[in-house]
């Protein structure tokens, strides 16, 4: 039997953030990941982190290795093309030096991220073995591996994603809804340099998202997150790399030269979730065992970030004030303090991806007023990128 304070459920980059950030504040911490140590691969994927996300990665010990291979991200620009024609009918730009001497964020790759997390969680990682078996008692909680050990914990902290099996042995509901969608995910080289500009383009389907990466080989490249209908992701899929590059130049207007695949592709379903409460008896929920949104905006990891802060805020006061970091009384207020601001982020994000999903020109027409008027007064156009950047905690 092992004694610990906390017991976070999930290797991922939202557990390891948790697990390091948890002791940061004092407590004591085991993270337990089912996939063992991760090789070096040549998987270019990223995440952008927004500026609270990066003061919690910051408080974790983690940001500066992150930061080292990151690309700033000055300006979002918005790309409207939903015109009969392939053409760019309203393209606003969204800069962060008109609110802040710094970045909205930075696009990290995951591998990078991985790596800095593992290093800041230390011996506090168990991985390459499941929970077999989650007991909650009114004082503690014991887990059960699948290599026979035990943990005793105060409180567990579940980060084991979507399908998550802490939240679904807990009894918690969640409403989970499918848009029809993937999202392709890969890296690209271009002529033009991005200049810190992350760039979304709306045509229809879902926005085509364009982040910035660092420069590699000398030469630009970009992240890409290309959301399409189900159907038309089976067609992309299967198109080798130079058909696939002419594809995507065409479909971003030739606005960064012709495009050139780099390193492999990830194809993921679009789903929204949302549980409908996200404590239990000695339970947290974080991360995509809470809520699922479509990845537009940079929300999802970051407002798994902001899970993780919120939590760890109030479990070290409650180290401060030497009370209970499992009691009912704390994770209500954890409650209290999320589960309306997930509600609110994955509804917002549900309507902006049904507006980019529309197909009916008058819905395209709204659509490119709507981000012209946000954009052309300056009270609404600053509340926008507050809104976008600040994940309440």
């Amino acid at each position: 039997m092992i004694d610990t304070d906390i017991a976070v459920v999930g290797g991922g980059i939202a557990g390891l953030a948790a697990t390091a950030r948890m002791a940061a504040v004092g407590a004591e911490v085991l993270c337990i990941d089912p996939a063992p140590a991760a090789e070096e691969s040549d998987d270019l994927r990223t995440t952008a982190y927004l500026q609270p996300a990066i003061e919690t990665l910051q408080a974790a010990g983690a940001w500066d290795a992150m930061a080292a291979e990151s690309a700033p991200l000055w300006t979002m620009r918005l790309v409207d093309a939903g015109g009969p024609q392939p053409m760019v009918r309203e393209s606003c730009d969204f800069t962060a030096a008109e609110l802040q001497d710094q970045p909205f964020g930075h696009n990290v790759p995951n591998r990078t991220a991985k790596q800095a997390l593992r290093a800041a969680v230390g011996d506090r990682l168990l991985d390459g073995r499941t929970v077999a078996s989650v007991l909650r008692r009114e004082r503690e909680a014991i887990l059960r591996l699948s290599d026979g050990t035990q943990i005793r914990a105060r409180l567990v902290v579940a980060a084991d994603g979507r399908d998550s099996a802490v939240r679904q042995g807990a009894g918690i509901a969640a409403r989970r809804w499918d848009y029809v969608q993937r999202a392709l995910v890969f890296a690209v080289g271009h002529e033009a340099p991005h200049r810190g500009v992350s760039t979304e383009i709306h045509r229809t389907g879902g926005p085509l998202t364009l982040v910035p990466m660092p420069d590699r080989e000398g030469a630009p490249c970009s992240a890409v997150v290309w959301m399409v209908p189900a159907a038309e992701a089976e067609g992309l899929k299967t198109l080798d790399n130079a058909a696939l590059s002419a594809e995507l130049t065409a479909r971003t207007l030739g606005l960064f030269g012709p495009l050139q695949i780099l390193g492999p592709r990830a194809v993921w379903p679009i789903i929204g979730q949302l549980a409908s409460r996200v404590i239990g008896e000695r339970l947290a929920l974080v991360a995509e065992a809470a809520h699922v949104i479509p990845p537009i905006g940079a929300q999802g990891l970051n407002m798994s970030l902001a899970d993780v802060e919120t939590l760890a805020r109030l479990v070290g006061e409650a180290r401060d004030a030497e009370r209970d970091i499992g009691a009912r009384t704390l994770l209500s207020r954890y409650q209290m303090r999320r589960w309306p601001d997930m509600a609110a982020r994955v509804a917002g994000v549900d309507v902006l991806n049904r507006f980019a999903m529309a197909k009916a020109q008058p819905i395209r027409d709204l659509r490119r007023l709507g981000l012209s008027a946000i954009h052309r007064i300056a009270p609404v156009r600053q509340l926008a990128m507050r809104l976008g950047m600040g994940a309440s905690r």
